[in-house]
């Protein structure tokens, strides 16, 4: 576990701020926040995003010195809760978590989704994980080969679970058919709490799932491939997509942003708290044990981040929409 831990300390090459951001030091002093702040999550209780801002809550009441309250706006694939944001006072009282690549594809894939990427402000960027694909644990398909052969002999008759449309799981089924070159039924729930519910609920044949899940539920599942260039240290024996020929790597990203135009002190202010909270060695412990990834990566960083992602992705949203 410890070896683990620091494995992800040291991904500074891969543009994640780790070291940097847990030494950020405090800003001038801003009257902010003076009152109550609503942080707002785009999905139901239960997932991920729910987890990760549950735990941050303590921390983050004690940094900022107000009450913090966890309210939920689940729809669309976390886009009702983001055009939700966007309409909100850019004051740093309303924030929301953010996922990408979600905050990026869904204004590429539909221009009337209720809000573009330019308004909403990343503040930081604290989580990361691969998604897998699996099926349960006595399903006959044992590998990808076994799925290629059958959804082949049964074009479009396979469904596969996943969170939202036009999200990091869409975007990851539309990439498998591509490079398998099968055809299968994409099924959209509202967050991984329904998707995983579903699926064992024996709703679908496949779920696209985030390494928390896998972890969660791996006694009852068979996982295929998984995300990230590289195999994680959770699931050894468990091949990364491009191990098995295609050239994918899918995983979510977590943050938390506030409407655009919000002032930069403000910004700063709760960069400085949720990297704080981030930084802290027992809430990354935790993470990784439960199948996160913990991320430091504060404003600058992140914004760089999501334009290298909207370049990459704009032309992949083209072939996929």
């Amino acid at each position: 576990m410890k070896r683990f831990f620091w494995q992800w300390m040291g991904l500074l090459s891969a543009g994640i701020l780790l070291l940097t951001g847990c030494q950020a030091s405090l800003s001038d002093h801003v009257a902010f926040p003076e009152r109550q702040i609503t942080y707002m999550i785009p999905f139901e209780a239960g997932g991920q995003s729910d987890v990760e801002a549950r735990r941050q809550h303590p921390l983050l009441e004690k940094e900022l010195g107000q009450p913090v309250i966890i309210t939920y706006k689940p729809g669309g694939g976390g886009s009702v809760g983001w055009a939700e944001l966007a309409r909100q006072k850019a004051d740093g009282y309303n924030l929301a978590g953010i996922n990408i690549p979600h905050i990026i594809l869904q204004p590429l894939a539909n221009p009337d989704t209720g809000y573009q990427t330019e308004q909403i402000q990343p503040v930081v960027l604290f989580q990361r994980t691969p998604i897998g694909l699996a099926v349960p644990k006595e399903s006959d398909i044992r590998s990808i080969k076994d799925l290629v052969r059958k959804a082949k002999k049964n074009p479009g008759k396979l469904t596969v679970a996943g969170s939202g449309t036009y999200t990091g799981h869409h975007l990851a089924f539309r990439q498998l058919e591509k490079f398998a070159g099968i055809r299968m039924k994409y099924v959209p729930f509202t967050g991984a709490a329904t998707q995983t519910q579903g699926f064992f609920g024996g709703n679908t044949d496949l779920i696209l799932a985030n390494t928390s899940d896998l972890v969660k539920y791996k006694e009852q599942l068979q996982i295929l491939a998984i995300g990230g260039d590289q195999r994680t240290e959770l699931f050894p024996k468990v091949p990364t997509f491009k191990e098995v020929g295609y050239e994918m790597a899918p995983v979510i990203d977590r943050g938390v942003g506030v409407p655009a135009g919000t002032p930069a002190p403000v910004v700063q202010r709760l960069e400085e708290a949720f990297l704080r909270v981030a930084c802290n060695d027992k809430i990354k412990e935790q993470m990784i044990r439960e199948g996160f990834e913990p991320l430091e990566m504060g404003v600058v960083e992140t914004e760089k981040y999501i334009k290298r992602k909207t370049a990459e992705l704009t032309p992949m949203i083209e072939e996929v929409k």
